[in-house]
């Protein structure tokens, strides 16, 4: 799989992509990033990437021209052509693990980062198929949007977490938060590890975790609830937490 950023900063997004987990999966070539820089395409004497808005108002917006001749580079200079070219934007849709999950079984995606006040429209509505947005807040550009789906996507791709396991028990992936974690020692500051995860008895563990998911889920994110696919179990146990909250 491959992901191109375009991008006003691209030493910062490669510095970032060098890292972790993504960097790992690029080293063990699972994937491919490409950061590539929107003034490189500019076609002026000052590389200028952005302009005064027509009818007026504050601020600048990121021109046309400059976008699409990077993005017909990519195109060009790529043998798979890619499948999504997302823009991050407040205005998308929010980004989730669903789609995350549904992000990463694509061949090359391509995300663009904006900056100032925006892009000229005419641009998003000739090359973008998703718009995106990690959260109901402004931020200075795209760039920080986009390693927050890159580092989402990457871990779901084959091979990259090793164990299949890594991340089909992590949030969100049946529609729950996860269970809480412990680890040495068995007591830190008179806190004692729950006494069933010492036991050995594997299936008493998951049924322990699984009640312990659905609490977490109810007091921090009761919203998830509605759309999980509860059992007939589950919904009892929530029910018989539920009047015990409440006493």
């Amino acid at each position: 799989m491959k992901i191109t950023i375009m991008t006003l900063f691209k030493d910062v997004v490669e510095q970032m992509l060098n890292y972790s987990i993504m960097g790992r999966a690029q080293k063990n070539n699972e994937m491919e990033f490409e950061a590539v820089d929107i003034r490189d395409f500019a076609g002026n004497k000052h590389s200028q990437v952005d302009d005064y808005p027509y009818g007026g108002g504050a601020g600048m917006l990121m021109m046309a021209p400059p976008i699409y001749n990077c993005f017909e580079h990519i195109q060009m200079t790529n043998t798979c052509k890619p499948s999504r070219v997302v823009y991050v934007t407040p205005k998308g849709r929010t980004w989730n693990q669903q789609m995350a999950q549904e992000f990463s079984k694509e061949e090359h995606i391509v995300i663009l980062c904006g900056h100032y006040e925006g892009i000229d429209q005419r641009v998003l509505d000739e090359i973008v198929t998703d718009e995106v947005s990690i959260g109901d807040y402004v931020l200075t550009g795209g760039e920080l949007a986009a390693l927050v789906m890159v580092d989402s996507i990457v871990r779901l791709v084959p091979g990259v977490l090793g164990k299949q396991e890594s991340f089909e028990e992590e949030s969100f992936n049946e529609g729950l938060l996860e269970h809480p974690h412990y680890t040495r020692p068995a007591v830190f500051r008179g806190k004692v590890v729950p006494e069933i995860l010492l036991s050995g008895n594997h299936k008493k563990i998951e049924a322990y975790r699984r009640e312990q998911s659905l609490i977490e889920t109810y007091h921090k994110r009761p919203d998830l609830l509605e759309k999980a696919p509860l059992t007939e179990k589950d919904k009892a146990f929530l029910q018989d937490y539920a009047k015990k909250v409440a006493k």
